[in-house]
């Protein structure tokens, strides 16, 4: 597989301990998946931070959100209903549970690599009963002169889309939950086509069908709909599991160019790209056949959960060829790594 990532050699730029905990008796498990954009001249991350209490012997436990703040779980970890093999979600007693709760936080950069924690900047957390258990992996798309952040809203009721937006990274209009459960990884355009907004999705399906991207359309922002699956699995390749949406896509000359998440039933996560008409989004031009980026790096193999490169933030630099896209790495860390446009475009059949 040829890999085109030219990843920073100071990778990873973020690691848990970077971040103080939101409460105390909390410690940080994971930052990844950041959303990026330029702010006043600085470069920023939206990182998700996935916290839990520190785990003791013989327990396993976690945190949910509640009216009245955090609450813990403790589950013993012989518990004959208790399902703790995967170390993202335990079942107990039919119910799914993170063993992480996410939030969001605003990092700012200088020279893009090394990130600090400005002041005066609100953390972003779950609001309701549709986002009791955390919201992650937030996409940021600059329109209009405002930012719509859209990020996973989870809770027992199931996965959905939030969207937040803001002008000033410091007052945020929440409009609750644009897509219901379940569906991730959206990502609107960053302008308008035809005078109307665009987005991709990803509804999920266990039954008939399966995880693919999906794309819509609004008038507003909001109110979405004319949904159109345009990327599917593709069985027996390095994406034959799911496939999810990136960040906004890149507008180019020969089309709309994605860059997306595919994994494999080994929960393996790789990056591809897509390309899509300008003019009409809906047509899918072509698609790279082979990943452009695959985990091999120590911080990608080995981590909280390990072989997994996941991209949800990307910058397009000023010679309008070099993309620096921001990932998670083994849902643990937070690493850069630059593409030539040039370079996926030649992959694209």
């Amino acid at each position: 597989m040829k890999d085109l990532a030219k990843r920073f050699p100071q990778n990873p730029l973020l690691v848990p301990g970077d971040i103080p905990p939101s409460h105390p008796g909390l410690e940080v498990a994971c930052l990844l998946n950041p959303g990026v954009f330029k702010y006043n001249n600085k470069t920023w991350l939206i990182v998700r931070v996935a916290e839990r209490p520190q785990q003791q012997e013989g327990i396993i436990s976690f945190p949910i959100l509640t009216e009245t703040g955090i609450r813990i779980m403790e589950i013993p970890k012989n518990d004959p209903e208790l399902d703790a093999s995967d170390a993202r979600v335990i079942n107990y007693k039919g119910t799914d549970y993170l063993t992480t709760l996410s939030h969001l936080r605003l990092v700012c950069s200088e020279d893009g690599i090394n990130f600090y924690e400005p002041e005066h900047y609100p953390k972003l957390i779950g609001e309701g009963i549709l986002q009791a258990f955390g919201i992650e992996d937030c996409r940021v798309t600059m329109l209009d002169g405002r930012y719509y952040l859209t990020f996973t809203a989870v809770s027992e009721n199931g996965v959905g889309v939030g969207l937040r937006t803001t002008t000033d990274w410091k007052h945020f209009k929440s409009h609750g939950m644009i897509l219901p459960p379940h569906n991730k990884d959206v990502a609107i355009f960053e302008e308008r086509i035809n005078g109307k907004f665009y987005m991709l999705h990803r509804p999920s399906s266990v039954d008939i069908g399966g995880n693919y991207i999906w794309i819509a359309s609004s008038p507003d922002g909001l109110h979405w709909g004319d949904h159109r699956c345009i990327v599917k699995a593709r069985p027996g390749m390095w994406d034959s599991a799911r496939v999810g949406a990136g960040a906004a896509p890149i507008k180019t000359e020969k089309g709309w160019l994605e860059i997306y998440h595919g994994a494999n039933e080994k929960h393996q996560y790789c990056l591809g790209a897509f390309l899509l008409d300008l003019e009409d989004p809906t047509r899918v031009i072509a698609r790279t056949e082979e990943p452009i980026m695959v985990p091999t790096a120590s911080y990608e193999l080995s981590g909280f959960f390990g072989h997994v490169v996941f991209t949800n933030g990307h910058l397009v630099k000023d010679d309008g060829d070099t993309i620096t896209v921001y990932y998670g790495a083994a849902d643990e860390f937070v690493c850069a790594a630059d593409f030539s446009i040039h370079e996926i475009v030649s992959l694209l059949k």
